[in-house]
């Protein structure tokens, strides 16, 4: 670093570029990682209320819930994150009481948390909840610096 007397290791690489070699520092202290597990597990721990079920009445049908104003918080920067959470799924003996799912996604609001984490967690506490016959549930998160994200978790889960 310039005019702090620290020396910092330095490692030479080529990359090549078309027919011609171009040769560059990389700084190995520059290629620390900037999300920890520490963000990764944010948000993870919170104790969300539990969603409550009425008694469903009719086998075999879909259920398609949207929530078109879905916030979270990125655990990183701290800005919000935007999307729409759709979950559908087929009640086995029980239905989300949807005044509770709504309750349920607000506590999202303020909590730190990677949008995958969001679909997923969302994912356990529907099953935990009603124990379906499937389930899916679909984050469509608008544009942070230009990227949008799309994620999708499904029960019963793949095998991987």
């Amino acid at each position: 670093m310039a005019g702090t007397g620290v020396a910092r290791p330095r490692q030479k690489r080529e990359v090549i570029r078309g027919s011609r070699i171009r040769k560059f520092r990389m700084d190995p202290m520059a290629m620390a990682p900037r999300y920890t597990d520490q963000h990764a597990q944010a948000g993870l721990d919170f104790n969300f209320p539990a969603i409550e079920t009425w008694r469903n009445q009719f086998p075999g049908y879909e259920i398609v819930i949207d929530d078109p104003e879905f916030t979270s918080v990125c655990p990183k920067t701290g800005l919000p994150d935007f999307g729409t959470i759709t979950l559908r799924y087929m009640p086995r003996e029980q239905c989300l009481e949807l005044k509770s799912w709504k309750e349920y996604l607000f506590c999202y609001r303020n909590l730190g948390i990677f949008q995958e984490n969001v679909v997923n967690r969302i994912l356990e506490d529907v099953v935990k909840a009603c124990d379906p016959v499937w389930a899916v549930v679909k984050g469509d998160f608008r544009p942070r610096g230009g990227i949008s994200t799309t994620i999708e978790a499904r029960w019963p889960r793949p095998e991987a």
